[in-house]
């Protein structure tokens, strides 16, 4: 039996991490904001990661990669303002600088660092200042909500979670800090995440779990279609608890933390008025489910429905039929909520108006139902408005 609590803290709640922030104005060149962050653990620490699946993978990914494969990674160094993505080898010279200079900050070894920036893609890092920057940094066990704060760039707000676990073998925590709203599709989304625990788990079980764990909460978001060139999350585990938990018990903890995290990116999406969970139930096999799942949750036709609060499951319908998945139109059923708008294909018997009032809260849940096996996929996704194309007009 356990008990799972939320807690205050973030990224520090567990015990013997600290974290920053400070500001060198990175993007416009004078300080109007922190823009710099660090997350470091006072101990020995195991570390996994998880990094974007797309080709064109920043310099600061390729880094962490590589200090990765060493472990016992202890700390992260973070910016945002500026993707040091598409930067040639410059790039990657300025990724392992900023990880030495934040390595002769906490005394560590430049391996022991790993990094990540977020911001315009293109852009040569302007690492005088923010050398300048990182040489500021007083990370403190209240850093948390100043680090997560930092790492913004289109956010409207920062985004912290943490929880405290008891369980029979002791107690332990579990907090992270997390940014993204735009450029969101799995794998993974426009996103940073640093996690971090104080149970001891060992380095291999702390990587097969962040895979599971990721694969069931970031990977499970989309908002535009659109996957960075910079998506990372990252854990880091000190065992300063002194608990050595089970990892059904660890996997319970780390899921409400990175899943809290990812709803907190989509409700935050660039623009978005909606958030909707899409459920796709009876594909012939999970893969078909996801397929279909996300076919639906990025169509433009039906995120623009949802935007003007019409519950339009033809275009619904329409997806599943387009995206290559085996379906039968005249089984499928769809759900808003758990009102029927379609059974067997056609219009269902629900009052249009009752539909309606569902799709324009700011929450529904949709299920497909596509009643041929037993294959199911969810993702969370957002509507599509006018102001996400206003936000990404350019600079």
């Amino acid at each position: 039996m356990i008990e799972i609590k939320k807690i205050k803290g973030g990224v520090c709640a567990a015990r013997g991490f600290v974290a920053g922030a400070a500001g060198c104005g990175i993007k416009a060149g004078k300080v109007t904001r922190d823009d710099v962050a660090v997350v470091f653990s006072e101990a020995v620490a195991t570390s996994a990661a998880t990094f974007t699946t797309n080709n064109v993978k920043a310099a600061p990914v390729r880094v962490s990669a590589e200090h990765l494969k060493a472990g016992g990674n202890r700390a992260v160094i973070l910016n945002s303002g500026n993707a040091n993505a598409c930067t040639g080898e410059g790039g990657l010279k300025d990724a392992k600088a900023m990880c030495s200079a934040a390595a002769e900050l906490l005394g560590l070894k430049q391996k022991e660092v790993l990094v990540c920036s977020t911001g315009r893609i293109g852009v040569p890092m302007p690492m005088d200042r923010i050398a300048k920057g990182i040489a500021a940094l007083k990370p403190t066990p209240n850093g948390s909500a100043a680090s997560a704060a930092a790492i913004m760039t289109s956010d409207t707000f920062a985004k912290e979670y943490a929880v405290e676990v008891k369980t029979s073998k002791g107690s332990f925590r579990v907090g992270g800090v997390a940014k993204g709203a735009g450029m969101i599709d799995p794998n993974m989304a426009t996103m940073l995440c640093v996690v971090t625990t104080d149970a001891a788990i060992p380095q291999s079980a702390l990587r097969a779990d962040l895979k599971r764990s990721v694969a069931n909460s970031f990977n499970r978001i989309t908002i535009d279609g659109d996957m960075s060139t910079n998506d990372t999350v990252i854990l880091l585990a000190n065992g300063l608890s002194a608990c050595s938990p089970d990892m059904k018990a660890f996997s319970q903890a780390l899921d409400e933390v990175t899943r809290a995290l990812a709803r907190m990116i989509v409700s935050d999406g660039e623009g978005v008025s909606r958030f909707v969970e899409v459920e796709v139930t009876g594909a012939v096999n999970d893969k078909e489910a996801r397929i279909a799942a996300e076919a639906i949750a990025n169509s433009t036709l039906v995120k623009c429905a949802w935007a003007g609060g019409d519950p339009n499951w033809g275009r619904i319908l329409d997806a599943v039929g387009y995206c290559g998945v085996k379906v039968d139109d005249t089984k499928a059923d769809i759900f808003y909520d758990k009102l029927a708008s379609v059974k067997n294909g056609i219009a269902a018997k629900t009052p249009f108006e009752k539909l309606r009032a569902i799709a324009a809260k700011k929450s529904f849940k949709v299920t497909v139902d596509l009643k041929l096996g037993k294959g199911s996929y969810y993702v969370w996704t957002t509507d599509l408005t006018e102001e996400y194309v206003r936000l990404n007009l350019g600079e």
